[in-house]
């Protein structure tokens, strides 16, 4: 477990945020390494969890809860947009980790990989309006599912789209009327770079 999904789980077991302090005190540290820790990725030690749940007197090496495995901690890139539009390109991998129920994601797997995005544009409305939160199960080498909704990358730009393929074509489709099919053919197709299927899509509250 990383120190990301730790400050997570512990936040929802008390029900109130948790800070790198509180963190730091816990684990009787300075709050400067919790944060160089946190950079590195690293990982939490079985010792470091015992002295977690003495201060906050909670359980975390026990079996899980039922309410604990119906949660996956995501993660979600928040400088990350892909387009529903024209193309947009990805300019950072900042990213936090999200918890999302479940129920939510389509066909999950523990043997999956996801990670959360951003929708820029509006290509894709109204299914997928501009803001939207969306969630991808990373491409694993199976075929193009016809008619589902992929983010993929072609020439050097991201977008999102309904994806068929034929057998010497690839056919893009828009869910907004105003925006055109368009389709790349065998040769070009060599170029697309698919990221994933979106498995879920969290709406942008106004």
């Amino acid at each position: 477990m990383k120190l990301d999904e730790l400050i997570n789980i512990i936040s929802k077991k008390i029900g109130t945020p948790v800070n790198q302090t509180m963190l730091a005190e816990s684990f009787g540290v300075t709050r400067q390494t919790i944060s160089n820790r946190l950079k590195n990725e690293s990982e939490v030690t079985v010792s470091e969890l015992k002295r977690v749940e003495e201060y906050f007197k909670i359980s975390l090496l026990s079996c899980k809860s039922t309410e604990d495995e119906n949660i996956a901690y995501i993660d979600y890139y928040t400088d990350v947009f892909a387009s529903c539009g024209d193309g947009s390109i990805v300019f950072s991998s900042e990213k936090t980790k999200l918890p999302i129920a479940i129920s939510m994601i389509s066909g999950y797997s523990k043997n999956k990989l996801y990670s959360m995005i951003n929708a820029s544009g509006n290509s894709m409305a109204p299914t997928i309006d501009n803001g939207d939160k969306l969630l991808v199960e990373h491409w694993n080498g199976s075929q193009i599912q016809d008619n589902k909704i992929y983010v993929f990358c072609y020439n050097n730009e991201f977008f999102v789209k309904r994806l068929s393929k034929n057998l010497d074509e690839i056919i893009i489709k828009s869910d907004n009327p105003e925006y055109r099919v368009r389709t790349i053919d065998e040769k070009s197709a060599q170029d697309l770079i698919l990221i994933g299927k979106i498995v879920a899509t969290i709406k942008q509250l106004d």
